[in-house]
């Protein structure tokens, strides 16, 4: 039995521990905040119900062989709380959170050679502790080599598409561009069909090709058309579509500012590269959330 803890069911994490927690051969355990009954995921193929161990404290824990961190990316320190528990002498760590900083985010609580980490596209909304709708199957990347494939093979029973790369930073930092796109849906608290505004998608473009050119300094293989390609997605998806950046200034909740477009002007920085329009979205959506 393969005993796996889910650290920070939300959305995506929600969505993780239900699909794993369909495998009987896997023994699922999920770290929160807020104790819930059990999952409830309405799923692309129907609904879809699991009744995970619930956790609410580190000290409940014990060292599991897959912890997987779900959490935002600003909820690293406690986290860290949770890993010293659950982290044993042969517990492999999979960090699946926005940006491009996942094992640098977490290497003072565990070693980096221990840490798997994952580009996530699962999209998904949290309605209430443990019940979740999830739009896609989605999938997941993670880099090649033995722990990659040992937790490609954790969802070999699932619909979700995960898979191993050879360029994982490629990978990581396109999906940053897709990310830092959003901020300007947390900006106007609209859903994705506001792209379809072309001054609105001018912005979008210049948020990407700022993160474009941060990311091939940072040794990323990005094409030129992304800026394009990333607008083009946010419009030929669901128009109601809210990403998390978006649900987060809603709800009044922490934002992952720093993860989506903070980095990019952190890195920018460090080799020169001007973030104006990145450091402007940052400036105005860390004053509206002081308001």
């Amino acid at each position: 039995m393969t005993r796996i803890a889910v650290i920070g069911p939300g959305a995506v994490g929600g969505v993780i521990a239900a699909w794993l927690a369909q495998n009987p051969e896997l023994e699922v355990e999920v770290c929160v905040r807020t104790a819930f009954e059990r999952l409830e995921v309405e799923t692309p193929g129907g609904p879809l119900t699991a009744r995970p161990l619930v956790l609410t404290a580190p000290d409940q824990a014990s060292p599991v062989d897959w912890a997987i961190i779900t959490t935002k990316t600003y909820d690293a320190a406690a986290t860290g709380g949770w890993l010293a528990r659950l982290v044993g002498p042969d517990t492999r760590v999979a960090v699946l959170q926005n940006g491009v900083e996942h094992v640098e985010r977490f290497s003072a609580y565990v070693a980096a050679e221990r840490i798997t980490p994952a580009v996530v596209d699962i999209p998904a909304e949290r309605g209430a502790p443990g019940r979740v709708r999830q739009r896609r199957d989605g999938s997941i990347l993670v880099p090649e080599g033995a722990a990659g494939e040992a937790f490609v093979a954790l969802f070999a029973h699932t619909p979700i598409a995960v898979s191993t790369t050879p360029d994982f930073k490629t990978a990581a930092w396109k999906k940053l561009a897709l990310n830092c796109a959003g901020a300007v849906n947390a900006l106007t608290l609209r859903p994705s069909g506001v792209a379809r505004r072309e001054p609105i998608a001018a912005l979008m473009r210049a948020l990407v090709g700022e993160c474009v050119a941060v990311g091939r300094a940072e040794g990323a293989d990005l094409p030129p058309d992304l800026p394009d390609a990333v607008v083009e997605g946010y419009r030929s998806g669901p128009a109601d579509g809210v990403n998390s950046l978006h649900a987060d200034r809603a709800a009044g909740r922490p934002m992952e500012l720093d993860a989506r477009n903070g980095v990019i002007v952190r890195l920018g920085a460090r080799h020169g590269i001007a973030t104006p329009v990145n450091a402007m979205v940052v400036a105005l959506l860390e004053a509206a959330a002081e308001g």
